[in-house]
């Protein structure tokens, strides 16, 4: 990490209030799928570019998440099955700002994700009656969710100095569920997040010479996939054989 954390302290730096600018709550996302060893040459080709968050001289930000589902994990198998319109309910804590949030995470039919989220004091062991109304209010329907496992990170937020975009990039991503737990190792998820798919990004054209093309990839359900084992995911057997690739090269 010491590398990456070199290259990140050459890049100009802006604060989270200057962020609110490209908020992007409601949003298309693209995602791609690499190898931590390809990390510093896109970085050092994208610096001039974007603009990387900085909270308290902290700019590699470490996230803990925990998500949310019904007993039979519907969440998981309407993604699974390639259900349009989906949903994600976590909890998201910011460890470096102290910031803590619930987030109701909406894909629709046209694939643009919208996020709905309300701040809290700190993640809690189950939703609170006062935060399941909010996911009631925002999902439009009831259903009983019970906490289903964590996923852990650290993220390099970046802001596109000429076009509302920003992208993250995740690394050491952990996924834990009681006694179990699952790593993705050196693979490293970004996420490019514009009001529509803009392919003049910096990082999408320099991403796209590395050979790296766009990916489908979902965090919670990998993580759930992982976690547990027995249920259903032939759906997505290529996208773990792809990271085993990646893995493995």
């Amino acid at each position: 990490m010491k590398a990456i954390n070199n290259i990140l302290y050459s890049f100009e730096p802006i604060s989270l209030n200057q962020m609110d600018e490209v908020k992007l709550m409601n949003r298309a996302d693209t995602k791609f799928v690499f190898e931590y060893s390809l990390l510093n040459k896109v970085m050092k080709e994208i610096k001039a570019h974007y603009y990387v968050l900085d909270i308290d001289g902290i700019r590699l930000n470490a996230y803990r998440c925990l998500y949310f589902d019904t007993e039979d994990f519907k969440f998981y198998f309407e993604h699974h099955n390639g259900k349009k319109n989906r949903n994600k309910v976590r909890y998201r804590e910011y460890m470096d700002s102290g910031l803590c949030f619930l987030e109701i995470k909406k894909k629709n039919n046209k694939g643009k994700t919208i996020k709905e989220r309300i701040k809290v004091v700190k993640i809690p062991d189950s939703l609170t009656e006062e935060d399941n109304r909010f996911v009631r209010q925002i999902m439009g329907r009831d259903d009983v969710l019970l906490p289903k496992h964590w996923n852990k990170f650290s993220r390099i937020t970046l802001v596109n100095k000429h076009i509302k975009e920003r992208l993250t990039i995740d690394l050491g991503i952990t996924f834990e569920a009681e006694e179990r737990q699952s790593q993705l190792g050196d693979i490293v998820i970004a996420e490019v997040k514009q009001e529509k798919v803009n392919y003049a990004s910096t990082f999408m054209r320099v991403i796209k010479k590395q050979g790296v093309r766009p990916f489908r990839i979902s965090k919670y359900c990998m993580a759930t996939a992982s976690l547990f084992p027995l249920l259903k995911n032939n759906n997505f057997k290529p996208k773990f054989l792809k990271i085993k690739k990646l893995k493995d090269d």
